[in-house]
C-alpha cells in the first residue's frame, strides 16, 4: 500500500488546499481551475426548454449567459440550469473550479459538475466594464515546425 504524501486530519479527510483567486483579466483560451469573485452585470437565458418525460433527466434544460466581472474586466459566463437562479443582475458570486470555453472564436467561463458557483455578501469593487474578455476573438493557428 502506497503512502499518501498529503498531511492527513482527523477522519482521514485530505486536507483542502485554499484557493487561489483570480482576476478576470489574467482568463486565457483553454485554462481551467479558475476561482473567482465577481459581480453579475447582465442575465439574459438563451434556452429554456423542458426535456421530454422519458428522459433519465426530467429537469428541464436553461441556458442563459450572464455578463459577469470585477475590477480588472468582465467576461461572458455561461450558466446551466440551477446556476441560472444565482446569477441574478446584482449578485456577486464566488465561481470555483471554472474553465473557459471557446464559443465561436470568444471566451466563455462556465462551471461544470466539479465547480460551484455560490452567492456570496457584496463585493467592495467597481467593475471595469470597458474590458470585455468575450469581446476578444482567438483564431487557431497551426504551427508547423521544421
Amino acid at each position: 500500500m502506497a503512502s499518501n504524501s498529503n498531511p492527513q486530519q482527523e477522519g482521514d479527510k485530505p486536507t483542502k488546499r485554499k484557493p487561489v483567486f483570480t482576476k478576470v483579466d489574467q482568463l486565457k483560451p483553454g485554462t481551467n481551475g479558475h476561482t473567482l469573485v465577481a459581480k453579475v452585470l447582465s442575465s439574459n437565458t438563451v434556452l429554456n426548454k423542458a426535456r421530454p418525460s422519458s428522459s433519465q433527466n426530467p429537469r428541464p434544460s436553461l441556458i442563459a449567459e450572464c455578463l459577469i466581472g470585477d475590477e480588472t474586466g468582465t467576461i461572458i459566463f455561461t450558466a446551466r440550469n440551477q446556476q441560472v437562479d444565482l446569477m441574478k443582475v446584482g449578485n456577486t458570486v464566488i465561481v470555483r473550479n471554472a474553465k473557459i470555453d471557446m464559443f465561436k472564436g470568444s471566451m466563455r467561463l462556465a462551471v461544470d459538475k466539479w465547480g460551484r458557483v455560490e452567492v456570496t455578501e457584496p463585493a467592495n469593487f467597481v467593475v471595469k466594464e470597458d474590458n470585455n474578455l468575450s469581446l476578444v476573438e482567438y483564431e487557431l493557428v497551426n504551427v508547423v515546425e521544421e
